[in-house]
């Protein structure tokens, strides 16, 4: 019979429980502006989501411009290799940032872990600060070194395509973004760690794994956001109207995909609602 590894049976004070979830964060933790490790990781998730967005960014760019010289839709990367990118990157800086930020590079990915209670407000607020203005910088990059070409193929704004509603639009970011959240949370599980210690997964990966694998499904249909900073820093240097026309769906649609990624894995998969109540339950009893 296998151990189960969420028992809490305890004999002469051993516990059969072999992980430990971390205590929440608090809600306010002003103690935190007085910290360097603080401020080193808002300085790393800057830097992060400036060179996602100038890399990732670059290559839609490099794409559009490769097939309009052909003629051919199918030179250069295609889908499939701007999705390696995008996938590639969010691999490469997780698995850089990790130790020192928790390698988020993305406000719904934020918002997720503040619901879940892993980061504090204050903490979210100054991520998404961070990453947005990152993301303002890594595209304004790639307008400084080839603005002919990024005026001219779309900046890598975000777009709805043509064909499409908004009500898909939307749902198209929601779902792509429950993939991405629920993922983070899966791979970043200490119950996982533990329970699967003689598999050695690397947590990036199958982070980088979702990015790449929703970018396929929904580049076709908004270009695929799933990353309000991606969308919000492509929008701000390209300046055009269609790319602020449906901005909102960019970050509507990941902040709630972010929010039932966190309710599922906390309270369904987790339990924390039969764990929530049961702790009541002792308490009224006791």
């Amino acid at each position: 019979m296998g151990k189960d590894v969420e028992g809490t049976h305890e004999q002469g004070g051993y516990s059969a429980k072999d992980y430990h979830d971390p205590p929440p964060a608090p809600l306010f933790d002003l103690e935190e502006l007085s910290k360097w490790s603080f401020y080193r990781a808002l300085i790393a998730e800057f830097i992060a989501t400036l060179l996602f967005l100038y890399i990732t960014v670059l290559t839609v760019i490099g794409y559009k411009s490769q097939t309009a010289i052909s003629g051919d839709e199918c030179g250069g990367v295609g889908i499939l290799g701007i999705a390696w990118a995008f996938g590639g990157m969010i691999f490469v800086l997780v698995y850089c940032t990790a130790g020192i930020s928790g390698g988020h590079i993305n406000p719904a990915v934020t918002f997720g872990l503040f619901l879940a209670r892993k980061v504090s407000l204050i903490r979210a607020v100054m991520y998404m600060v961070a990453q947005s203005l990152g993301a303002i910088c890594g595209v304004g990059l790639v307008k400084a070194f080839q603005k002919s070409y990024y005026v001219r193929y779309g900046g890598g704004a975000n777009e709805l395509a043509d064909g499409y509603s908004k009500g898909t639009g939307l749902a198209a970011e929601i779902i792509g973004t429950f993939v991405l959240v629920y993922t983070v949370f899966s791979a970043t599980d200490p119950k996982r760690s533990a329970r699967d210690s003689h598999v050695p997964v690397l947590a990036p990966l199958p982070i980088g794994f979702a990015v790449f694998m929703v970018h396929l499904a929904t580049i076709p249909i908004t270009g695929t956001g799933i990353n309000p900073a991606r969308s919000f820093g492509a929008a701000v240097i390209y300046n055009k109207e269609k790319a602020w026309d449906n901005q909102w769906i960019f970050w509507v649609g990941p902040f709630i995909g972010a929010a039932i990624a966190a309710f599922y894995h906390q309270f369904i998969l987790r339990a924390g609602a039969v764990k929530a109540l049961g702790s009541f339950r002792s308490s009224t009893h006791n």
